[in-house]
This record gives structure tokens, C-alpha cells and sequence, in this order.
């Protein structure tokens, strides 16, 4: 079978398990990073003629990271496409497993179990913290509702402010975010390169945790060290260690 990913999440997912796979990723597919496949433009302006022309049998794409524009037209070239939805963890595992196992006809591997078994271990938090999450700049633009991040971060004790907000990904001028006065600010490295300076710069006087946007959005192999590695992130950042709230992975 050959296979083009239109999202960098699940080109780690196929390549870690079945690489030889793979024909076509896109420029923003990182991991793994010696991954040595034909490159087919970025997930919002892919190559239509070039992805159509390494004659896949698959393209698996994400109805929020790519354009149905581009999508419909791979269909009328007569090119197969898989569309996932992953909004929460529980429907990450389940399109993982459907797409690896089913679509591509590839073994189970370990790192879904893995994985699976790292998030089924968390410990809820009596008290989540309430938490501005930014993940744009220049306009200020936030996690809203029904988000894969957002259910992330819940699962880890931290509750985004703007989780019931109409939108997904609503802009908030800044002198909003500030006044709902949050417990901590979550600052990802993606898909805004945020830095340690961005919190007390826009948000003086609260804790500022910069954390891994593979880690907070990604949903393929990170997913088995995500809950350690984004609750030291959350934690280091807050005045107290055990000031989460109880939750661990």
C-alpha cells in the first residue's frame, strides 16, 4: 500500500509502525526526523498535482488541519482519502487504532497500548486550575470548545477558561484573557513558537507553563510519554509542586 499524510501527527503514527509505507508527507511533518519520503507541500496548501502523481492508495488527512478544497479535489483525481476527527483522547485512540489496524492492515504496536494504558492511569484533580491557553499571537487566539488540547489539559487537572466559548479557537484581545484572572497560563511551543518571555511579558503575576505542543496537540506515539511530561511542565510552573491539585499520570 502507498500511503500520503496531510497531518504530521499521524505520519509519526504510520512511520513508527509501518514506514515502508509512506510516499508523501508534508513540509511540516518533523517525526521521525529521518524520515526520507517525497515532501508534497504544506497541510493547508498541499501539492494537489505532485500527491496525485506518487499514485497513492490512501491520503489520510484531519477534517481541522486540512482544507476540504484540497481534499475534494483528490477525490475527483480518483485518489482515496481518509478523513479523521480527534477532538478528546478517547477518539484519538480510537481513529489510531482504526486507521493503523483496519485502513493501513498493520499489527497492533506497542506504543498504542502504551500509550493507552499511560492515560488510563491519571488521577483526577479534586480542583482543576483555570487556565488561559494561547496558541497564537498577534491576534491573541485561545483553546475554545471541543478541542483535542483542551481535553488533554482537562485530563491532566487544568480546566481551559474559554472551554464553553461558541468558537474553537476564538481571538481574545488580551485585556480579556487578563481580566478572567486564570490560576496559570499554558504556553505551547506550536503552532506559535511561544517562549518563556510570553507569559510575564502579557500576563505579569501568573504562573506561565511553556510546554511541549507536541506533547499538548499531537496524537500518535507522544501520546504514551505526554501525561509525564506535560504535568512536570504544569508543575514546575506553579508557586508549590503539589499545587495541581493531585493529578498524576
Amino acid at each position: 500500500m502507498r500511503v500520503v499524510s496531510l497531518v504530521p501527527s499521524l505520519t509519526e503514527a504510520v512511520a513508527v509502525t509501518g514506514r515502508e509505507l509512506l510516499v508523501g508527507v508534508t513540509d511540516w511533518c518533523s517525526e521521525p526526523g529521518d524520515l526520507d519520503v517525497a515532501r508534497i507541500g504544506g497541510t493547508k496548501n498541499p501539492d494537489v498535482a505532485r500527491i496525485v502523481g506518487l499514485r497513492p492508495d490512501l491520503v489520510i488527512a484531519n477534517e481541522e488541519e486540512n482544507r476540504e478544497a484540497d481534499l475534494a479535489a483528490l477525490r475527483a483525481a480518483g485518489v482515496a482519502v481518509r478523513v479523521t476527527e480527534v477532538r478528546s483522547v478517547p477518539q484519538a485512540f480510537d481513529e489510531l487504532r482504526h486507521l493503523l489496524t483496519e485502513d493501513l492492515e498493520l499489527s497492533p504496536p506497542l506504543w498504542l497500548a502504551e500509550a493507552e494504558e499511560a492515560w488510563a492511569g491519571l488521577v483526577p484533580a479534586p480542583t482543576p486550575l483555570r487556565a488561559v491557553v494561547p496558541i497564537w499571537r498577534r491576534p491573541w487566539m485561545v483553546l475554545g470548545r471541543d478541542t483535542f488540547a483542551g481535553d488533554v489539559l482537562r485530563r491532566l487537572g487544568v480546566e481551559p477558561v474559554h472551554a464553553t466559548h461558541p468558537e474553537r479557537y476564538p481571538a481574545i484581545p488580551i485585556e480579556e484573557l487578563r481580566a478572567e484572572r486564570p490560576d496559570l497560563v499554558v504556553l505551547p511551543d506550536e503552532p506559535y513558537r511561544f517562549t518563556a518571555d510570553d507569559g510575564p511579558e502579557a500576563f505579569p503575576g501568573v504562573p506561565a507553563a511553556l510546554v511541549s505542543g507536541r506533547h499538548l496537540t499531537w496524537y500518535g506515539p507522544s501520546l504514551a510519554e505526554a501525561p509525564a511530561v506535560l504535568t512536570a511542565a504544569l508543575r514546575n510552573a506553579l508557586p508549590h509542586p503539589d499545587a495541581q491539585g493531585g493529578t498524576t499520570p
